[in-house]
């Protein structure tokens, strides 16, 4: 079998030289056993995302003895142990989260690779994980539907993973890469990722038809200041206050939990005007004091940095160009 040439240009000493010719493809029967098995990786990258053995089995489809021995297999051939695992539970040993940490990366460059060769085909594939807020539907400033649908029709073999979490977990799963860029309002940025402005939400205090504050035709600062607030869960301890209280009687991780709450008329709370327009115009909501409470939340692009050119990434973000011109 011929061996595989160096590249033009390029000098090697006799040490190199070995080493290059000593690699071979995985199908090659002469090659040496390689130093862990790409299987035996992503199913050590699907326990560590898992968190342990049990929680890997639906994903893997495997029994956790199984998983196990793979484990096992995978710890023997690199020489070290990945992870703790026992009565005290599982976790991934310090050398672990670092092969972990390179594992992802290594996935990453081959599926952008895999994908820049189905590019040059002119043939977009795979799967493609998008992550968006809850009641993003109702707001005109960006047409998710739209957007979604003609990247779907332009590139029919890639599969969307469509998820609505909350911020906090939006910016998490892009760093770990479970997601592969997201949209929302994200009040607390993280390190490691890129963040583009699309537009501006108005969010304004709401309270409903049952709430006693409805019919009450002089409204003050201190009347509001001392119902019963919604809190959301991703905020931080001073951002009620920030808004102009001092406590909450509630807490939501999303604005259709938020919602119910306001209607049930126990409540006054921050909602999406778009999100509210509908029972204002019903007579079900009302806005309270708008030149006192209120406040704008900045929607952003987010994508994981080093990401931003792989073809998937770049294809929705053109889709979504087409409505915003900070792309």
């Amino acid at each position: 079998m011929s061996q595989r040439a160096a590249r033009p240009g390029v000098k090697m000493d006799n040490t190199q030289q070995n080493r290059y010719h000593s690699i071979k493809f995985f199908g090659d029967s002469t090659m040496k056993e390689p130093l862990y098995k790409l299987r035996l990786l992503r199913i050590f990258v699907c326990v560590a995302q898992n968190k342990g053995f049990s929680a890997a089995q639906q994903a893997l489809k495997m029994s956790t003895s199984a998983i196990s021995t793979y484990m096992s297999q995978l710890e023997s051939q690199l020489g070290m142990p990945l992870c703790n695992r026992g009565r005290s539970g599982f976790s991934l040993t310090s050398k672990g989260q670092l092969i972990y940490q390179e594992a992802l990366e290594l996935f990453s460059r081959i599926d952008n690779f895999e994908h820049y060769v189905l590019e040059l085909k002119g043939d977009l594939r795979g799967t493609l994980s998008v992550g968006i807020l809850d009641s993003m539907l109702s707001d005109p400033k960006i047409n998710i539907v739209e957007i979604i649908g003609e990247f779907t029709q332009q590139n029919p073999l890639v599969h969307i993973n469509l998820k609505i979490l909350s911020p906090f977990e939006l910016q998490r799963e892009v760093i770990e890469s479970k997601l592969d860029l997201a949209i929302g309002s994200l009040p607390t940025k993280m390190s490691g990722l890129k963040y583009t402005h699309l537009y501006i939400e108005q969010h304004w205090l709401y309270c409903s038809d049952r709430h006693p504050l409805f019919n009450n035709p002089e409204l003050t600062v201190s009347a509001i200041t001392h119902q019963r607030l919604v809190d959301r869960g991703y905020w931080s301890s001073t951002e009620a206050l920030r808004h102009g209280f001092t406590d909450s009687s509630a807490t939501v991780d999303s604005m259709e939990a938020e919602l119910i709450l306001v209607l049930s008329g126990s409540y006054i709370g921050y909602l999406p005007d778009h999100l509210a327009q509908r029972w204002v115009d019903e007579q079900r909501l009302r806005v309270l004091l708008p030149d006192v409470f209120g406040y704008q939340a900045e929607f952003s692009l987010i994508v994981k940095n080093g990401r931003t050119r792989e073809p998937l990434i770049q294809a929705l973000r053109k889709g979504i160009s087409e409505n915003f011109n900070s792309l």
